[in-house]
């Protein structure tokens, strides 16, 4: 039962029926995994904490450089070659010290990757390369996590969602297929990124992962795409792929 500091604390959120005590119990009890702690996973994990998810586990191996601080909120002039997960974490816990913050300090990979995605609710992917966001998605299909997405650079925005716990749900792997020239794509580091862009889209993405960890609302379908120059958002339905290499039905 949640005493009267917790109740304070939640109350604007309590307080929407579709919440209610039950939701944000919900909440509480919930495992997170942000993946990358820069740009998309600075206001993810903020808001994660803020919002009241009960353990989240925030991996980057990277460490806070002068250029990062013109977008990736969660970091200040004092974390200057810090770890950007440890960075985070401290942020994290001073939104919210009633949280149980994980900070792993290393890049996740093969079979970490998928035991950790296993221990999730959901897992967002904060990352800027297509061999990360590969990885992410496969360790996801085959813990059955849901997925949150997101991506940004130069004025461009995306997110989508990808459950493996609803039948008909496509994966990374179907909206951009292995091998299709995706992976040439240059990061926010070689191309640039407008600042507030990060935190619209990292933003989003927490909201899917509350609405998924409290059991609210309908999760988001397909893919949403935000054209910062025109402030435009568009939707695309995205179908699962039948011959997708990772969620494709196997052969017979």
């Amino acid at each position: 039962m949640m005493d009267d500091p917790t109740l304070l604390r939640y109350s604007r959120q309590i307080m929407l029926d579709e919440v209610d005590i039950e939701g944000q119990e919900r909440l509480q009890a919930a495992h997170a995994l942000i993946i990358g702690a820069g740009g998309l996973g600075s206001p993810a994990a903020l808001y994660l904490a803020a919002s009241g998810v009960g353990r989240i586990t925030i991996a980057d191996a990277d460490v806070v450089e002068l250029s990062n601080l013109q977008r990736q909120i969660a970091h200040g002039e004092a974390d200057l070659d810090r770890n950007k997960a440890a960075s985070a974490a401290a942020s994290m816990a001073a939104l919210n010290p009633t949280c149980e913050i994980v900070a792993l300090e290393r890049h996740l990979e093969a079979e970490e990757l998928t035991r950790l995605a296993a221990t999730a609710d959901v897992v967002l992917d904060c990352t800027d390369r297509f061999s990360s966001r590969y990885a992410i998605n496969a360790a996801c299909r085959q813990a059955g996590v849901a997925l949150v997405s997101g991506a940004a650079i130069r004025f461009s925005g995306q997110l989508a969602v990808f459950d493996p716990r609803v039948p008909q749900s496509p994966c990374y792997a179907c909206l951009y297929p292995p091998g299709d020239g995706a992976d040439e794509a240059l990061s926010c580091a070689e191309s640039g990124v407008i600042s507030p862009l990060v935190g619209v889209i990292g933003a989003f993405q927490a909201l899917e992962a509350v609405k998924i960890a409290s059991r609210v609302g309908r999760v988001h379908q397909g893919l949403s795409t935000f054209d910062a120059l025109s402030g435009r958002w568009r939707h695309f339905q995205v179908p699962r792929d039948p011959a997708c290499p990772v969620c494709g039905k196997p052969a017979v």
